[in-house]
This record gives C-alpha cells, structure tokens and sequence, in this order.
C-alpha cells in the first residue's frame, strides 16, 4: 500500500493511504458537481426570467391571457346552436319573436366578450368572430324556411337537427383551437 503524508492545517501530519485519497477525491468531486448543478440550475432559472421579461411574458400577463381563453371558451360552448336552444326559452313566442331571441344572445354574448380580443391571437379572435356570424347566418337561415307565425318549438326543432350534424358546429372547432392556443402559452 502507498502511504502518503499531507500537511495541513498548522503543520499537522496526517497519514493517509491511496485508497483514502481516493475515496477522499471523490466525495470532493460529487461535491463539486453537485455545486455545479445548483449554479446552472440557477443561471437557467435566471436566463429563463430574462427571456420572460424581454418577450413581456410574466405571471400577471400570462394569467390574463389564459382568463380570456377560459371566457372565449365560455362564449364557444354558450353560442354552439344545441346550447343556445337549450338556454333561449321558447314559450309563447312565434319564429320570428325566438329568432330575435337568439339573435339577441349571441350579440349581447359577443359583446360581453369583445375585450377578451386584446389578449388572443388575430386569427383566434377571427375564429370568435366567424362562429358568431355563422351562427347567425344559420339561424337567419333556417328560420327563413319556416312560417314567420309558426310556434318557436318548430325554430328550435329545426335547430337541432341541424346542430345534430357534428360537421355542422363551428364551436367544436374553435373550442379545439383555444385549447391548442391555451396550452402553448402554459
């Protein structure tokens, strides 16, 4: 065995042997690379707020954002035909009075919503947008096909059937898309 002899600490001699060099370095060296880590894991976390603050991106934004997406995706699920028949009470009204009806949802539900724009992508809030207009369109179309004094019953029916195309609903996607939007910012 190699005997080596180390002075330390006021010239104190102490006998060591190689392997309790060994072992001696390398509790030294997992020491060190534990020190390292911690520095880089620090160095990271500051390069990672930098980055945040330089793109504008910090927790009170960032909750801001998702909050319009949670709304947004409020609006989607409230304005899809099966939920706006289900909500828009009907009783006593003719096809006309429950088309104005759920006109007058789907605008008053659009405009609660219009400063949610601010916070989601162009595109997103053209998407908000096209699913707005597009329910119109449907409504104003299928009630154009019934007698303006028919029963709302009759509106709603139609409605529903139509609604009952999955291919028919624009909400479906646009919920899918503030899903995908939503969880690129988290």
């Amino acid at each position: 065995m190699i005997r080596m002899r180390l002075l330390i600490f006021a010239n104190k001699n102490i006998t060591m042997t190689g392997d309790e060099i060994m072992r001696n370095v390398q509790i030294a060296a997992i020491f060190m690379f534990f020190i390292v880590i911690a520095w880089m894991l620090a160095e990271f976390k500051g390069m990672k707020d930098e980055l945040r603050e330089r793109m504008g991106i910090n927790n009170e934004s960032m909750k801001l954002r998702l909050q319009a997406y949670e709304r947004l995706s409020l609006f989607a699920e409230r304005c899809s035909l099966k939920n706006l028949v289900a909500r828009t009470g009907f009783s006593g009204l003719t096809v006309v009075d429950y088309q104005l009806a759920l006109l007058d949802t789907i605008k008053s539900e659009y405009e609660y919503n219009v400063s949610q724009q601010i916070y989601v992508s162009p595109d997103m809030w053209k998407a908000i947008g096209n699913l707005k207009d597009q329910n119109i369109f449907i409504i104003n179309q299928i009630a154009a096909m019934l007698q303006p004094n028919t029963g709302a019953i009759e509106l709603s029916r139609a409605l529903l059937q139509y609604a009952g195309n999955k291919d028919a609903e624009l909400s479906v996607v646009v919920l899918d898309a503030l899903q995908f939007e939503a969880k690129k910012i988290m």
